[in-house]
């Protein structure tokens, strides 16, 4: 997964929020628009849209950008740092088996998740699904556990991306049947949760706010979702796998755009390898 693009109202105490209480680093701050990351990796685009309206309750969109850390220890410090700076963004956490996550959210009500994931050798498969579940985690116990004296310069990567939809049967048939992604759990439904390369899940829908919705109007929140992929091979044969499912595309040459059911905006493009222990997507 690529950087994730937030529209926003404000920039300047989102810029804020990130930089210095998520702990991520501003890697670019070009007039309306500003990027962060870690390393040299983006995971974040506030794009200022100040006339934009905020979302509408129950609306689809967002559910959650996740930050997956290399560390333990580097998980540690940002959850401190925002426990520390902005306790009240905290709204929870939680052993998946696969992973441990904590959950928060951004000043303009966007959900984030800050997350380490256990070895896969450690994940428990049964007839292609993965054995995930939500177990106590005392944020408290994990930052005294893990928190390190040293500063940290570890990388992060977008994980996955959770978007609140209007029906699971219709986002499977968009992203499995059409964009290719593979199921990797399925909680009836209420959610969904999709992988390529045997990841845990690169994307997940979940109706749990959301149910019977329609598509998003215009407003602040989630503006794009960004897939990468090997290729440029890659990229023409989604073009021509859209084309037949009469996906309406928008083809620059380099990514290739286009709409899921409820409006939100969906970008593939082709590039490397983020990260030698989580490789790139393929669908």
């Amino acid at each position: 997964m690529g950087a994730v693009t937030l529209r926003v109202g404000n920039l300047d105490a989102m810029i804020a929020y990130y930089r210095d209480i998520v702990t991520l680093e501003l890697q670019s701050h070009n007039g309306p628009v500003a990027v962060l990351g870690r390393g040299r990796i983006p995971l974040v685009i506030l794009q200022h849209a100040p006339e934009l309206a905020a979302a509408e309750p129950r609306s689809a969109g967002l559910y959650h950008t996740a930050i997956l850390f290399n560390t333990q220890a580097d998980l540690a410090a940002a959850v401190f740092s925002i426990g520390t700076k902005s306790p009240g963004t905290f709204t929870g956490s939680a052993d998946h088996l696969v992973s441990q996550a904590f959950y928060f959210t951004d000043p303009e009500g966007n959900g984030i998740e800050l997350y380490w994931d256990r070895d896969r050798t450690l994940w428990s498969w049964a007839h292609g699904q993965v054995e995930m579940a939500s177990l106590h985690l005392d944020p408290n116990a994990f930052i005294s556990e893990h928190l390190s004296a040293e500063p940290s310069e570890g990388t992060a990567i977008v994980g996955h991306v959770h978007l609140s939809v209007g029906d699971v049967a219709s986002a499977r048939e968009f992203y499995v049947n059409r964009l290719g992604f593979e199921v990797t759990a399925n909680f009836g439904p209420s959610a969904l949760f999709v992988s390529a390369g045997g990841y845990h899940h690169h994307m997940a829908m979940n109706t749990w706010e959301s149910s019977g919705t329609g598509k998003r109007r215009l407003a602040l929140g989630l503006g794009e979702v960004s897939i990468i992929v090997p290729g440029a091979d890659d990229i023409g044969a989604l073009n021509e796998r859209m084309a037949h499912y009469k996906v309406g595309t928008s083809h620059d040459g380099q990514t290739l755009a286009f709409d899921d059911p409820w409006a939100n905006r969906i970008r593939v493009r082709a590039g490397t390898s983020v990260s030698a222990e989580n490789p790139v997507a393929t669908v």
